[in-house]
């Protein structure tokens, strides 16, 4: 087993799920996987069974099955618990549409466990802009919502809405001790959130990111109105909330051990 573990989370990604695992594999640093799928109608998670019980990739691969699309959010926060659960030292983020290019994984994995940084993101625009391919639309939309967050919430951090990130398993263990709500695209600003609260340090670096070429956006109308609002929602709780402290003694002998 790997000290390092991607969650994946997947619904309808069969035209990506095989390519993205062949390039986690061909990585020159070994990483673990767990994929979370919520019952995709294409049979993705059918796929990533089959590929498990014929060892197809080299890689280790954790399926789990969810009885339906039930949001981004709680995906992740079902992965990252089974990650925790096996004492990963290094848990990092991936989406499964080819926007984040595995081979920067190294990079983010490099951050962590080189510098201090308990938090990593990989980010859109800490260095101008580096997406590609995204209409004009979306990219404003992506840009001036990491503004308004940036303002709200008083973070300094130029991607807050960005799903290509890695934690150190002492602060995302933190991080959901605390009520994670969001289900969609705000559920990643809520992590940061918390992260910093907690008094954790965030790093970003630049990453280059490109819009997917096959299969269909989960993007729906729903998602700006609960980044909009809930970062309001969120901001204004945080000033009547005690947040859970880091790691106490006995979890940090638990993880020794």
């Amino acid at each position: 087993m790997s000290k390092k573990v991607i969650v994946i989370p997947t619904y309808n990604e069969m035209g990506n799920i095989e390519i993205t695992l062949s390039k986690i594999q061909n990585l020159n640093q070994k990483f673990d996987v767990v994929v979370v799928d919520d019952n995709s109608p294409d049979g993705t998670g059918d796929y990533v069974q089959e590929a498990i019980d014929n060892k197809r990739f080299n890689i280790k691969i954790i399926l789990i099955r969810r009885e339906g699309k039930k949001g981004l959010g709680t995906a992740y926060i079902k992965g990252f618990k089974k990650c925790l659960e096996l004492k990963y030292e290094y848990i990092f983020q991936l989406d499964c549409d080819g926007s984040h290019n595995p081979n920067q994984l190294i990079d983010l994995y490099e951050e962590l466990n080189s510098n201090d940084s308990d938090i990593v993101i990989g980010s859109r625009y800490i260095k101008g802009i580096t997406v590609i391919n995204w209409p004009l639309s979306r990219l404003l939309l992506s840009y001036f919502a990491n503004y308004y967050v940036k303002i709200v919430t008083g973070m300094k951090i130029n991607d807050s809405t960005g799903g290509f990130n890695g934690y150190k398993f002492k602060a995302l263990n933190s991080i959901l001790k605390n009520n994670i709500y969001f289900k969609g695209y705000a559920f990643q600003i809520q992590l940061k959130f918390i992260g910093s609260k907690l008094g954790y340090k965030i790093n970003e670096i630049p990453i280059i990111f490109k819009d997917r070429e096959i299969g269909e956006s989960k993007m729906s109308l729903s998602i700006p109105g609960e980044a909009f609002f809930g970062v309001m929602y969120m901001k204004l709780i945080s000033l009547f909330k005690n947040y859970k402290s880091k790691l106490n003694l006995i979890e940090l002998i638990i993880l020794i051990l």
